[in-house]
């Protein structure tokens, strides 16, 4: 008997805006020649990455001189969570994210002090305000794509058209913990998208040690749901591609892999020096693929920008930022009464004596029984 193929695929690479800000104009309309982006879209999404970027410098300014804990800098990975968080509706849909996803978790709605307020040790930046739909930070490399699988299943079960999105990196899919998530969400065909930033560094090990596969996409295949490569540093990309895979998910098409190939710029946390592991050579590289030199030539070319625009942007996000760590730095430092009124959703009488006395239950025991009464 001749040997017969049993299965073949293909991975796709989208790229629409390129790093010298020249625009695909097929692929940078639907099927309906609507534009993918409309001017004004990108024109707003660019002073959004502006006001991220500048808040994310800060913050490393904040650690370097002791006023926060180590800090993963998001810098050069915007257009990814900017693209991808746009694709999605707010209020609604999800969103699972690692800890370079900054961006996107603004836009769906957490204030910016939050995660500075994460950094610091204040765990009430992990308390996302009601109606926002998001989970905490992840600092565990891999554990929050099961969250979101077993969220969106929740989606599929009670027949909601709703998606939920988990961001990691490259060096999470060496965790098996992201491969018991796609391979349930295959399975289950759950409406979930695993977006994949790829920014070529798992802290020192470098992707092509991370893994044997040429892309990070290609995973997808084993557990039986589409995906594809895309220019993490294009936000016509990035949207088109988190578009399209949450319109399938809402009809009921299942999961999708998005691998954003994308780069860290800085260190990896402010606790790494990337420059002992890292060639000057690739970083010059990848920085003249930076989102944000790339999205402000476009629009120079528009003519819907310059520099006196700018310059008027920087300053206005210098003082929102000036605002955010006010925030994050003069919020009330909690009381010992929040470990009980922000634990428990309801407050035993032994509970409660802890709370008024500050004593253990056994030391309370001999407090009078007026006290207790009050």
């Amino acid at each position: 008997m001749p040997i017969k193929t049993a299965y073949q695929a293909r991975i796709d690479y989208l790229q629409i805006l390129d790093e010298h800000a020249v625009l695909d104009e097929k692929l940078a309309r639907w099927p309906d020649g609507s534009p993918v982006l409309k001017d004004e879209e990108v024109l707003e999404l660019y002073q959004f990455m502006i006001r991220c970027r500048a808040l994310d410098e800060v913050a490393f300014k904040l650690q370097r001189s002791g006023r926060m804990g180590t800090y993963p800098q998001n810098k050069g990975q915007e257009a990814a969570a900017i693209g991808s968080a746009y694709a999605l509706e707010r209020g609604k849909d999800w969103l699972v994210p690692c800890y370079r996803e900054n961006a996107a978790l603004f836009m769906h709605g957490l204030p910016m002090h939050y995660v500075l307020l994460h950094w610091m040790g204040d765990e009430r930046g992990n308390q996302i305000p009601q109606g926002v739909c998001q989970t905490p930070l992840c600092i565990p490399i891999g554990t929050q794509p099961l969250h979101a699988v077993g969220i969106s299943w929740a989606f599929k079960m009670r027949k909601e058209p709703r998606v939920a999105i988990t961001y990691f990196g490259d060096g999470a899919t060496s965790e098996g913990d992201v491969h018991e998530a796609m391979n349930f969400a295959g399975t289950f065909q759950t409406p979930t998208i695993f977006f994949c930033q790829n920014n070529q560094w798992a802290i020192s090990v470098p992707r092509e040690t991370q893994t044997g596969s040429e892309t990070i996409a290609q995973k997808a295949v084993a557990y039986g749901f589409p995906s594809l490569q895309v220019d993490g540093n294009d936000l016509f990309a990035v949207y088109r591609a988190t578009k399209e895979a949450a319109d399938r998910a809402r009809s009921g098409g299942g999961p999708t892999l998005i691998e954003a190939v994308t780069y860290r710029l800085a260190d990896h946390t402010t606790a790494d020096d990337a420059r002992r592991y890292r060639d000057a050579a690739e970083v010059e590289a990848w920085q003249a693929r930076d989102p944000v030199i790339r999205l402000r030539k476009y629009l120079s070319s528009r003519g819907l920008w310059d520099d006196a625009k700018q310059a008027n942007l920087d300053e206005a996000a210098r003082q929102q930022v000036a605002d955010v760590v006010k925030q994050a730095e003069t919020i009330a430092k909690p009381g010992a009464p929040d470990m009980f009124d922000h634990m428990f959703a309801t407050i035993t009488p032994e509970l409660d004596l802890q709370k008024r006395t500050m004593r253990t239950h056994s030391l309370g025991q001999g407090i009078g029984a007026e006290q207790l009464q009050r």
